[in-house]
């Protein structure tokens, strides 16, 4: 298996993984506001329900949904490199929607919003994660995704922190004052000077992702051909005509798709699951940064061990295993301690994505970019898998529902993680890379 196209130098490539680092910073930002943005709309739409207000993560993630296939053949026209930039931009004109209509308390536009910057994130991620997969050899992928995990982490901890301190500061006594307002017209002045909150701090960053589109495509990122960089044995190429013979691709976007639905569970529902505790608003409002610090931890981990002591398959395998034990443990326990256990979610989903990336577009050859883009569709599951739990926890014992949606999704990761990945794959040398 070749193991990539790119020749340049040592500074060069270390270049390469800033850039994108940089760019995983900023859609981890971007994607993990969604947890306490959950809570913002609730209030500020004055919305009756918790799966009203998971309407945030349906609309963002369906976006991967419908965008992925289209983003691949984009990017076949414009490169890796000028995708990126167009996603982006894409990205801010999201932003700007989502802010300009979040001040008028208008909930379908600014669910429109959301969509756009999913779309956008559809074709930066399209163009991003198979771009860092072939930048080196596809055996070593998941030291270099769990490098732009941390860079994702990191600001996935800061947006909860930030939204709190901007916009969410105070909520639980603003809450108490809504619910106290005398006059629907009392109440709705309340929820406007809230709602306008949200409106400077997404102007900023609408103005930043517009600031990094220009930055991009003037970088001196060097393009990649995914054809040349990620090729498989000969025979197997040749005998294939279409991204559909590849049996453990396919399972690989069922195993992203259960795989983004339990991390979203356990990162942006873990606030719904603590209030449901009882827990105040405004503590479960920064809940998200403790899943998603425990994320961090995991992408240390991964960074140090694979693949020098452990396999990417290897590593799946683990991380599967640890997510059974802490849906359960998250079951059999109350309150903080449950809480707890689904924050420690973050531990097991770390690795997971590093390492069913690599191993599913492994020897993909020239179907590298659609078959990326089946992947990134497989992100859908976070619109989908949480809705579930938010539609259920009312009419069920919430712990259970939970339970019951992580716990198969566990399974079939470890399933994908000892068999699915290899099912199809041909010659010695291709299963021996992916097992790295």
């Amino acid at each position: 298996m070749s193991s990539t196209t790119y020749t340049g130098s040592a500074a060069q490539y270390r270049s390469s993984i800033a850039i994108i680092g940089t760019l995983f910073f900023i859609f981890g930002f971007v994607t993990w506001i969604n947890g306490p943005l959950i809570g913002f709309v609730k209030l500020a739409f004055d919305l009756d329900t918790d799966a009203k207000a998971f309407l945030v993560t349906f609309a963002f993630y369906m976006a991967y949904f419908f965008l992925a296939l289209p983003s691949s053949m984009i990017l076949e026209r414009t490169g890796m490199k000028k995708g990126m930039a167009l996603g982006l931009g894409v990205m801010a004109v999201g932003t700007v929607i989502f802010g300009q209509f979040a001040t008028m308390r208008n909930y379908p536009a600014c669910l429109a919003g959301l969509f756009v910057i999913g779309s956008g994130l559809s074709i930066l991620q399209t163009a991003s994660n198979p771009y860092i997969s072939i930048l080196g050899p596809i055996e070593s992928a998941a030291a270099r995704i769990s490098i732009m995990g941390i860079c994702n982490k990191v600001a996935g901890i800061l947006s909860p922190i930030v939204m709190g301190m901007l916009v969410m500061k105070d909520v639980g006594h603003f809450e108490a004052q809504v619910a106290a307002a005398a006059t629907p017209e009392i109440k709705a002045a309340l929820l406007n000077e809230f709602a306008a909150k949200i409106y400077w701090p997404y102007m900023v960053m609408a103005a930043v992702l517009a600031l990094l589109a220009v930055w991009i495509v003037r970088s001196p990122l060097p393009e990649l051909e995914a054809a040349k960089a990620n090729a498989s044995d000969a025979g197997a190429r040749e005998s294939r005509r279409s991204v559909l013979q590849f049996p453990h691709l396919l399972l690989g976007v069922l195993c992203i798709f259960v795989y983004v639905g339990v991390e979203v569970l356990a990162a942006d529902a873990i606030g719904t699951y603590g209030k449901s505790f009882g827990i105040p608003s405004e503590e479960t409002t920064y809940f998200t940064a403790f899943t998603l610090a425990a994320m961090l931890l995991g992408y240390l981990i991964g960074l140090a061990t694979i693949p020098k002591y452990v396999s990417q398959q290897r590593s799946l395998a683990i991380s599967a295993v640890l997510g059974v034990i802490f849906s359960v443990a998250a079951y059999l326990t109350k309150g903080y301690v449950s809480v707890g256990f689904v924050a420690a979610l973050g531990l097991a989903n770390a690795l997971m994505w590093p390492a069913i990336f690599p191993l599913a577009i492994a020897g993909l050859g020239r179907f590298t970019e659609k078959g990326s883009a089946l992947l990134i569709m497989g992100i859908a599951g976070g619109a989908l898998i949480p809705r579930f739990f938010a539609v259920y926890k009312d009419v069920y014992d919430f712990q259970l529902v939970f339970l019951a949606i992580a716990a198969p999704c566990y399974l079939y990761i470890l399933f994908y993680s000892l068999k699915g990945y290899s099912v199809g794959r041909s010659g010695a040398p291709a299963l021996a890379a992916a097992r790295g």
